[in-house]
């Protein structure tokens, strides 16, 4: 566990999580600004996917040529929701704008959903507090 190419230790437990949507162009608009927020940054674009990175993990939203009809439903076997470490007030000011609603607030997390069903999930962690001389 000593290096890069096959060490736990260095390496995050999540490689990457793809998400296959039925309107890849709705997606990119209500995603993307919400990826931005969470500190993640713009890393692969093709004609039918696009990609988000951080910390050695990434998103993959994709409008899949294989994608059979039917929509999301995250009640249904497969994935229920996206859960992720962000700061409160910046993720939800950004997921909001982008078209995304709030489904529930515990206070300690928000439950977003998009305009296509998925539910991404924010647990709180405090933002940086700024060094005051």
């Amino acid at each position: 566990m000593t290096d890069d190419q096959g060490s736990q230790a260095s390496s995050p437990f999540i490689h990457h999580v793809e998400l296959w949507m039925d309107d890849l162009a709705t997606a990119e608009r209500e995603w993307g600004p919400v990826l931005l927020a969470l500190g993640c940054e713009p890393f692969q674009h093709w004609e039918d996917g696009r990609s988000w990175r951080r910390d050695g993990s990434y998103v993959v939203i994709e409008q899949s040529p294989d994608l059979r009809p039917g929509g999301h439903d995250r009640l249904r076997a497969g994935i229920n929701h996206l859960a992720v470490r962000g700061e409160r007030e910046s993720v939800t000011r950004a997921a909001l704008s982008a078209g995304w609603s709030v489904r529930t607030d515990t206070g300690r997390a928000v439950h977003l959903t998009d305009g296509q069903g998925f539910e991404l999930e924010v647990v709180y962690v405090e933002a940086p507090e700024v060094a005051s001389e």
